[in-house]
This record gives C-alpha cells, sequence and structure tokens, in this order.
C-alpha cells in the first residue's frame, strides 16, 4: 500500500471541494437561507448520492483493469485529458462568485436531503468526474481494486463531507467575506486549474 498516493488523494480532494462550484454554492446558500441543519442534510444527500457513482466506478473500471489492462491505460488517459478539459472550462468562466437567494424555496431537511441525493445520482459529470479521478490514484499492487475504488470513494466521501458540512456550519461568516474580498473568486478559480491541471499530470506520470 502507498500511502503517499492516498495522501495525495486527500489533498487533491480537499482542494477542489474547497473551490467554488455549484454543490458548494448550492450548501452555502441552503444554510444562509434555511439554517444550518437544513445545508447539513443538503451535504448528507449529496454524499449519499456519492455511494452510487464509486459503485459503477468501482465496478465497471474494475473489470476493464483485470480484463485489458491497456484499455484501462486509455481511460486514464482519457481521465487526464477530461481533467484538463475541465481546468479549460475554469479557466474561461467568470472568477465571480454569486451568492444569491431569490430562487431559493423553503424545504424540510427530508426534502432537501432527497433532493441533494437527487442532483448528484443523475449527474453523469459526477460518474465521469470519479472515472477520471480515481484510476489514478489506485495505492496497491496485491489489493482487490474494487476494495481500493470504494476506499477512494468513501475517502472522497469523507473529505467533501469535512468541507461541505464547514461550509453549511460557517456559512455566515463564509458568505460574509466573499462579499468583502472580491479578488477571492479569482483566487480559488486559479487553485482550482492548478489541481485539476496537478492531478492530470499526475495520473499521465
Amino acid at each position: 500500500m502507498d500511502l503517499e498516493i492516498l495522501i495525495g488523494f486527500v489533498a487533491a480532494t480537499s482542494l477542489l471541494a474547497i473551490t467554488p462550484g455549484p454543490d458548494n454554492i448550492y450548501v452555502l446558500m441552503q444554510s444562509i437561507v434555511n439554517g444550518r441543519k437544513y445545508g447539513i442534510a443538503t451535504v448528507l444527500g449529496l454524499m449519499s448520492g456519492c455511494l452510487i457513482h464509486t459503485t459503477v466506478v468501482a465496478f465497471g473500471a474494475s473489470t476493464i483493469l483485470q480484463q485489458n489492462p491497456t484499455l484501462f491505460f486509455i481511460i486514464k488517459l482519457f481521465g487526464a485529458l477530461y481533467l484538463v478539459y475541465l481546468a479549460y472550462k475554469v479557466f474561461k468562466s467568470s472568477g465571480d462568485i454569486e451568492l444569491g437567494n431569490d430562487a431559493i424555496p423553503k424545504k424540510s431537511v427530508a426534502e432537501l436531503f432527497k433532493q441533494g441525493f437527487i442532483m448528484n445520482v443523475l449527474n453523469p459529470k459526477v460518474t465521469l468526474f470519479f472515472l477520471a479521478l480515481f484510476p489514478g490514484f489506485l495505492f496497491s499492487e496485491t489489493m482487490n481494486e474494487v476494495l481500493q475504488f470504494y476506499i477512494l470513494g468513501l475517502l472522497f466521501i469523507l473529505v467533501s463531507f469535512v468541507v461541505f458540512g464547514s461550509i453549511a456550519v460557517l456559512a455566515g461568516t463564509i458568505s460574509e467575506t466573499i462579499k468583502k474580498n472580491k479578488n477571492i473568486g479569482t483566487f480559488m478559480k486559479w487553485l482550482q486549474i492548478i489541481v485539476f491541471v496537478g492531478i492530470a499530470i499526475f495520473i499521465l506520470l
């Protein structure tokens, strides 16, 4: 087992979870509008959905690895290129972080959990992202590949829950910080680009 790879995976996942995206902005706004527990409920829904994507990737990619190592390498290459593409999309996007609660309706904790779960499960980009990310971070030559994918998936969920949960709890402070520091969006934008490109290089090398 290569612990350095796992540490690298946790670090990369942490940085990606911190950078603004549709999911953590949604959690932030739910917490601001409805309260912390509603933000936490949304986070739990989103993280539960990640289990589905982890299962799809774990069994699909591990089967390919066992049957055709060359095709698995092509998947890793595709993953690296996809991450570079994501970096390009971030580069072309605005660095502004838009916070608005006009279109956020009041919902119960159960409804927000369900919505978070459905939002995640029905988003094919999450599976695609997992497929791009996970194969490059397999950390053992002897451990079963399915188990390794599940470990990576659970680490991703744990790290994301800690980061997203912190966003829910500290929503008011984070919102005020974003409003007071106009350059924070640009900083986060370039941080995300660097992380995407860095992971892509790691996968290729």
